[in-house]
This record gives C-alpha cells, structure tokens and sequence, in this order.
C-alpha cells in the first residue's frame, strides 16, 4: 500500500461504510457537483478492500442518484440543474412569443425542444374515470417528451375526447402557437378551475425509457383535470418530473373573507 493510511471503516458491512463515507463527502461539498470519484484502484488501496467491494459501494450511490457512471472515465457527482415546474402557470395568457409555447419562452438561455406525438387511443382507466367517458369513447392523445441542452427533463402527455376536437389543431404532431386550452375556449369549452394530483413514485420502465433515467432516480406524477364552467371535465394533462431534474413551485393567495375589513 506504499504506506498509504488506510481509512477505518466502523460497523456494518464495508460497502455500506465506504458509501456513506463518499454520500457524506457528497453532502458536504468536498466532492462537488461534476467533480470526479477517485479511481476504484484509488478506492480500493484508501479503504483497503477489494475491488468488488468497491464497485459495489459505487453501485449503491448510482442506485441513488447521487453519482453516475461515464466509462471507461469513471464516476462523477451527478450535477443538477433544477427546472422550476408551475402548475399554477397554464391558465397565463399565450402565447409570450408566437414561435414559442410556455415551455420553451421560460427557459431562454437553455437550449429547449421538445417531440410530440399524437394518437387516438382507448384511455386507460386513470384518464377514462377523470374525463368522466363512456364504454368505448376515444380520445386523442397528445405525448411530449421536453428537452433541455440535449437532455430529457420531463414528459407531458395531454389526453382530450375525441368527439371534442376532432379536426382541430390539437390532432396535429405540432406546437399549439395559441394553447390546447384556447383551442378548447374556442370550441366553447374554456377551463374555468382545475384539480391537481401530485403523487411520488419510482418510474415505470416506460418512463425511465422515455427519460433516460439513471437507475435509482424517483419521479414526481402530476395529473391536472381541466373543467369548464358547467363542470365538464375536457382534458387530462399527466406531467412525469423526474426528482433530480425539478423543483414544484406554488403560488398561494390568502382569499379574504367577505365579511372581514
């Protein structure tokens, strides 16, 4: 070991030691976002053991989230740039530009895009009971996966009735440049108020596909059903956030009373 000290590990198994060592050295800034691990042959002569029980301490980390694997160059703290996501945003005027949906206009000084794919499809049972459909109703299906610089930052799928938008601007694989909801508004189902869902959860394999996902990374699912005046439910918007790319951001009023000076 050419004299090398060799760190002491406590209780517990020595992965589990050599991980917290690394998670802590992570929390506390001595290893920084971007910044890259010591080699597993580094790691194996600090803590004295093998290569193995190296590896599978670094597994434990990636399961996490906290590192990820660029080989054959080696593990790096995964750097996170978190975007601002804001339910509260959707019923804004649109658009703020019009090349630009709300998405891309919020994120100027990032290299936004996004793909778009429409359907009509069966719904699944979580957007048939929202929409309030009938056995055998249809729906379109808007899918977007939204990028930023190049990476996959969170998927946006809207599904409406068929028998609503048929022949519209919503069945086309393309941005909206006025909004799905104005389309809505102009076919007289303007949205008046919207429930929102917020549930956290570990990714499907279909999401960590659409996304990318590093192994371990957890997921918030928002789902927004969009209701007119009549309370008629017209659209159901599922938003999949991965955890290390996203901040959830509410704006609150307090609503005076009536009766109150």
């Amino acid at each position: 070991m050419g004299g090398m000290a060799v760190k002491k590990v406590g209780r517990g198994t020595y992965k589990q030691q050599i991980s917290d060592d690394l998670r802590q050295q992570i929390a506390d800034g001595t290893l920084a976002p971007g910044a890259k691990l010591p080699t597993e042959a580094q790691l194996t002569d600090e803590y004295g053991v093998t290569r193995g029980t190296v590896r599978a301490a670094l597994d434990i980390l990636v399961n996490e989230g906290l590192i990820v694997s660029k080989r054959p160059v080696g593990y790096f703290v995964r750097e996170r740039k978190p975007m601002v996501f804001r339910p509260q945003a959707e019923f804004r005027p649109r658009p703020y530009t019009p090349e630009m949906d709300a998405f891309m206009t919020e994120h100027q000084g990032r290299d936004p895009e996004q793909t778009i794919e429409v359907s009509i499809a069966e719904p699944t049972a979580e957007v048939a009971k929202r929409l309030q459909l009938k056995a055998g109703q249809l729906v379109v299906a808007r899918r977007r996966v939204r990028y930023l610089d190049g990476e996959p930052f969170n998927i946006n799928d809207s599904f409406f009735p068929l028998d609503l938008v048929r022949d519209t601007p919503i069945m086309r694989p393309e941005s909206i440049a006025e909004g799905a909801n104005e389309v809505l508004a102009s076919l007289g189902y303007r949205q008046v108020r919207a429930i929102d869902e917020l549930y956290v959860r570990m990714p499907t394999p279909d999401e960590v596909r659409r996304l990318e996902l590093a192994p371990g990374t957890p997921i918030g699912y928002h789902v927004c059903t969009g209701y007119t005046e009549e309370g008629k439910p017209v659209r159901v918007a599922i938003t999949v956030l991965p955890g290390d790319r996203h901040v959830i951001s509410y704006e609150r009023r307090r609503e005076t009373p009536a009766d109150e000076s």
